[in-house]
Order: structure tokens, then sequence, then C-alpha cells
């Protein structure tokens, strides 16, 4: 059995940051790609944030980051991270984090979510 478990969200105003954490259990964790998927209170679906390929090599950023978040992973932890910086009001959201064998920038191929995390960006 995988658990996928987000942690990290909270308020912080415009302009400021949170780094989300991501932990894995059970499963092949270093056979995974990992991503970040957010869903907003007005979406109905969880859009791309971020994702990361199974050895860290390869990111992929949707364009609404715009070099504002970084992706990481740490395999011996078993660990993904979401580093966002200067955050506005439209990145408030619920926050989940994703593993799959084939997953990459859609929903498609990712098995495992986590329950997510709200981050909330207040002016």
């Amino acid at each position: 059995q995988v658990h996928v478990v987000e942690s990290g969200g909270g308020l912080v105003q415009t302009g400021g940051s949170l780094k989300l954490s991501c932990a894995v259990s059970g499963g092949a964790f270093r056979s995974y790609n990992m991503g970040w998927f957010r869903r907003s209170a007005a979406g109905q679906e969880r859009d791309f944030v971020a994702s990361i390929n199974w050895n860290g090599a390869t990111t992929q950023y949707a364009d609404f980051v715009n070099h504002r978040f970084i992706i990481s992973r740490d395999n011996a932890e078993k660990m993904v991270y979401l580093e966002m910086n200067n955050l506005n009001i439209e990145d408030t959201a619920v926050y989940y984090c994703a593993a799959g064998l084939t997953g990459w920038n859609t929903l498609f191929g990712y098995d495992h979510w986590g329950q997510g995390t709200q981050v909330t960006v207040s002016s």
C-alpha cells in the first residue's frame, strides 16, 4: 500500500514563500515520477504545477509558475518538495502530491495521491 502525505501548507502574505513537503511510504519510490497539482476553490480540476522524474534529473513546470517554484526530491528519505516563492493570491489552492510510474504533466499516470494541503495567500 502506497501512502502519500503532504504538509507545509498555510497562510502567507503576497510575495511570501512556503515550502511544501510530500512523504511517500510503501511502493517503489525510486521508480516513481512525482508531481504537484493544485485545485483552487473555484476550480473543478486539479491543475498541473510541477513534476520531477524518478532520479531528479528532469523537471517540468506549468507556465504560471514563471520561475517562482522549485520541485526537488530526496530518494533516500522518500520525500518530494515544492519550494514556492513570490506567492500571489492566484496561488491560493489545495496542493496535491502524486506518485506514478508514468505520470508527468497531466493527471494521467499518477496512481497515488495525497489528501492535499491548503495554501492561502492573502493581500
